[in-house]
């Protein structure tokens, strides 16, 4: 009875040990600088048999955006490699500039991105965007298997100086952009009526 008691004690206690948060919202949405400050990564832990590397997408000319060159991205963590707490400075962006994460599993090639599933190649979502997870701080986590099984365990990481906003977001016209319209519009109606 000891043994069994001690046994299952033990396993609760490895199983806290591997804790690690794994977002629970924001499919597919993706990380969005919100203040001048420095944007730091901090390494959140995984649950993943496979190796995976986390990167930055850069441009040729070391800005955010992806351009298919893999050459130029910054490498932040591996899911294996990384001590859980471990942070990168990534450095200071414009706000409202879209930081495109890249996970490069290891094992099998594949490459997912944070954002639209139209990035990934199986045409999944393969991140995960919670907001908020804490002050000024979102939270994100991987799916590292094509096709899934999308539980988001695979790398967890977060971000500070972001937030998660939607991947293809439809602009909203100003209110003057809208007067103006309204007013190019009357313009044209009082211009008919005349003729």
């Amino acid at each position: 009875m000891r043994t069994i008691g001690l046994s299952i004690a033990l396993s609760l206690i490895a199983t806290a040990a591997a804790a690690f948060p794994i977002a629970s919202s924001g499919d597919g949405l993706s990380v969005i600088v919100s203040s001048t400050e420095n944007v730091i990564a901090r390494y959140e832990g995984n649950s993943a048999a496979y190796s995976n590397d986390l990167y930055l997408e850069l441009l040729a000319d070391g800005t955010p955006g992806l351009d298919g060159d893999t050459s130029n991205d910054l490498y932040i963590f591996n899911n294996h490699l990384s001590v859980v707490g471990s942070t990168v400075d990534l450095g200071a962006f414009g706000i409202g500039t879209e930081l495109v994460f890249r996970l490069h599993v290891n094992n099998t090639g594949y490459d997912f991105y944070t954002g639209a599933a139209s990035r990934n190649p199986d045409a999944n979502i393969h991140a995960r965007v919670q907001n908020e997870w804490e002050e000024a701080t979102t939270l994100v986590s991987f799916e590292d298997l094509y096709n899934g099984p999308f539980d988001f365990n695979d790398l967890s990481f977060s971000f500070k100086n972001t937030k998660a906003a939607p991947s293809d977001p439809t602009p909203v016209p100003e209110p003057g952009a809208i007067a103006l319209l309204g007013l190019g519009v009357l313009a044209l109606g009082l211009r008919r009526r005349r003729a």
